[in-house]
């Protein structure tokens, strides 16, 4: 009988560490979309939101998850590791976030708020003189930056806003910047629907950008 009992609780201490390592690594999944895959289109078609968030995403949390695993990033949250991280995982990591901040800023065209309101509206306009300058000077940089990247409007923590092209995976987090809106101009973005079409890509986009989202996410730093 003891040795019955020494085998169980020595199979409960076994079972009991394995659940504190796994319970202290973050596991991280694709966020939900709050529209339906068919929801975007024309704009974003149902083939390219498939490939977009269903692989090329997923890919890039699968990665994250196999790279944190026994090291100092394995309980952090992921903005902390997109600020800390470098190499495969920074880019995997900023990768995921980037694409999270992206996805979640679209909404069908018949329900998305077409424009900003608010503090945000006012910041626009004290930062680029209006509205429709600051979508000119977003638009010309996105369909500027030279190969793969993501063009942003971040705020600094005067809440002033800035345009910032970064290539690659490139976060406005690692100039100590809040990321607000994200352009994906890296081709698996656009290239099913408008092949190297990437100023029309963008120009149909704005009709899915739900700016209140973007406002939520103004003046939180």
């Amino acid at each position: 009988m003891f040795i019955v009992l020494l085998i169980s609780k020595l199979l409960f201490m076994i079972a009991s560490a394995e659940t504190s390592v796994a319970d202290s690594t973050s596991v991280f999944r694709l966020p939900d979309l709050p529209y339906e895959m068919t929801a975007l289109a024309p704009n974003v078609s149902e083939e390219t939101l498939r490939y977009h968030y269903g692989k090329h995403h997923q890919t890039y949390v699968d990665n994250v998850n196999k790279l944190i695993v026994g090291t100092r990033f394995a309980s952090m949250p992921l903005d902390e590791i997109v600020r800390q991280a470098d190499g495969p995982l920074y880019n995997n990591a900023a990768q995921v976030l980037n694409h999270n901040l992206y996805f979640l800023a679209l909404a069908p065209a018949a329900v998305a708020k077409h424009a900003p309101e608010g503090p945000l509206a006012a910041a626009i306009k004290r930062d680029f003189g209006s509205f429709d300058a600051m979508k000119v000077q977003l638009a010309k940089a996105a369909t500027s930056l030279f190969g793969s990247g993501w063009v942003w409007l971040a705020e600094n923590k005067n809440g002033n806003l800035v345009i910032l092209s970064e290539s690659n995976a490139g976060n406005p987090l690692r100039h100590g910047l809040t990321p607000l809106l994200g352009i994906d101009v890296w081709e698996h973005a656009y290239y099913i629907d408008y092949r190297n079409d990437r100023a029309r890509s963008i120009d149909q986009l704005w009709d899915v950008i739900d700016w209140q989202v973007v406002e939520d996410r103004y003046g939180k730093h």
